[in-house]
């Protein structure tokens, strides 16, 4: 069980990280949207290592 939990918020975080990636490749990122993006992947790590 905790496996599977650890698994799908593994593929949260690289979700995330590939948005804040494609955000910052626009012309004029939004720097709001990135910042709030890091600050759940930075959740996602911390409950992570909580496992």
């Amino acid at each position: 069980m905790e496996n599977a939990h650890f698994s799908a918020l593994a593929n949260r975080h690289a979700g995330l990280d590939a948005r804040i990636n494609e955000e910052n490749q626009r012309p004029q990122p939004d720097l709001a949207t990135i910042s709030r993006l890091k600050k759940e992947k930075l959740r996602l790590k911390e409950e992570m290592s909580r496992i």
